[in-house]
């Protein structure tokens, strides 16, 4: 794997490791261990994230997922319920017409 790549699946590895934790945040340390990489690699990749803006250091010194993070999950979620809605509408359909 490239340098490149391997940077980018770190940064990628952060980010989700982030997830569940947006209230709170996790340490540069608990990052480490939850990916099982050095701190200093863990400092690089979220120093990436913060500077793309999604995530932040909170004032307590931890890292989370930031609102523009925050608001791509909510747009996917969104568009989903609109999907799902569309679904049962078709679904709907497709059962009243059988009746007929």
């Amino acid at each position: 794997m490239s340098r490149t790549a391997t940077g980018a699946a770190r940064v990628l590895g952060v980010l989700k490791a982030l997830k569940g934790h947006t209230i709170t945040g996790l340490s540069n340390a608990e990052l480490a261990h939850l990916t099982e990489d050095s701190p200093s690699n863990i400092t690089r990749a979220m120093q990436t994230l913060i500077e793309e803006g999604l995530a932040v250091k909170l004032d307590n010194g931890r890292f989370a997922h930031s609102v523009a993070m925050l608001q791509i999950a909510q747009a996917h979620a969104e568009h989903m319920s609109k999907l799902h809605n569309r679904m049962q509408e078709t679904n709907q359909r497709i059962a009243a017409g059988s009746m007929i």
